[in-house]
């Protein structure tokens, strides 16, 4: 049923087209015959998938990535189709437009798809009045990013207004500086800056008195030394764990003609011809920390296969994207029921 839908909606523009299904999806939400329907239709009734990591008991390790619900809009509604934890963001101290539409291209031949969104968003204290007035107990994560015109010297500033500002919204935090389409963000992977923005938001994590969970979102492109050094700063700063990983800039393997990829330009790919490459990283990071730290999984999971792939691999939990697109609202309790 839902390819004989995704055929439909794949002939609207991709950008306009997540907005109207979820604005249906929030409407369904708000009315309770409905409300109920959709989480018999749609939340796991499977046991034993619990698991406890950072003190924080998530019910199932299927989780949504961030990028899909950027302003904490439709996260109660979101609940509803069965995920074990929401990551919304990337947010941004300052609301911003974000990058020029068109932005957001589907590689249906792939299973991909192509963004250059550029943390679009409507600044954090919007997100954060959202989360105030949810309903739904959904555990929630945040993912920070700075302003696209703050320059790199002053990226920690913008990274801390985000972190206090959602302190008290979210169960665990995550530090993006991997996504491609911010110019000059993924410098901030670099060792030494990486290492002080970090340093300093475990300080500001100790003077609030709690010991919220701070995750690093990196790039599946980084070298295996990068990877080191990612190792490196997780131990020196005491971060929490890695979320891996963002989009790709490369290209390569695709079966969508050169032409019509060249076409849709700049941009991070997503989705299944990820699936490889993030696997990988998260073998290398778990073998060479000597699994010392909870890994997040992202990248091209559309399947419980592809979910125990990761776990097996080393991540702890899992989360979706351009699966949900192409696997439809069942996605989560399709793993979870595969698990």
């Amino acid at each position: 049923m839902y390819s004989i839908i995704r055929s439909i909606l794949f002939r609207i523009d991709a950008e306009k087209v997540h907005y109207m299904v979820m604005n249906m999806l929030n409407r369904a939400y708000s009315i309770a015959p409905f409300r109920g329907l959709l989480r018999t239709m749609f939340v796991s009734k499977k046991r034993g998938l619990e698991r406890t990591i950072w003190g924080i008991t998530f019910p199932n390790p299927v989780g949504l990535a961030a990028g899909f619900d950027k302003d904490a809009k439709f996260t109660d509604s979101l609940a509803c189709l069965g995920f074990g934890f929401i990551e919304i963001g990337t947010l941004t101290p300052r609301p911003q437009g974000g990058n020029p539409k068109p932005r957001l291209f589907r590689l249906p031949a792939d299973k991909a798809l192509i963004n250059r969104m550029g943390f679009n968003n409507d600044g954090v204290a919007a997100a954060v009045e959202r989360l105030r007035k949810r309903n739904e107990k959904v555990i929630i994560g945040g993912n920070i990013g700075k302003n696209k015109d703050t320059p790199n010297e002053d990226a920690t500033s913008d990274y801390e207004k985000c972190f206090l500002s959602l302190y008290d919204v979210v169960d665990y935090f995550v530090v993006n500086v991997s996504s491609p389409n911010t110019p000059g963000l993924r410098a901030l992977q670099d060792k030494e800056p990486l290492s002080q923005l970090l340093g300093r938001l475990q300080t500001l994590n100790r003077e609030k008195g709690g010991k919220k969970p701070l995750l690093l979102k990196i790039a599946p492109d980084l070298t295996n030394e990068q990877l080191d050094d990612i190792i490196d700063i997780v131990r020196i700063t005491g971060i929490d764990g890695v979320v891996s990983s963002n989009t790709t800039i490369s290209r390569e393997g695709l079966r969508t003609p050169k032409e019509a990829v060249d076409s849709i330009g700049a941009g991070g790919l997503s989705g299944a011809p990820l699936k490889n490459r993030a696997t990988e990283v998260i073998k290398y990071l778990h073998s060479n920390s000597k699994g010392t730290f909870p890994i997040i999984a992202s990248g091209g999971i559309f399947t419980a296969e592809d979910a125990k792939e990761k776990l097996t691999a080393g991540a702890s939990l899992v989360q979706v994207y351009t699966g949900f697109i192409y696997q439809g609202p069942g996605i989560a309790s399709s793993i979870c029921e595969g698990l």
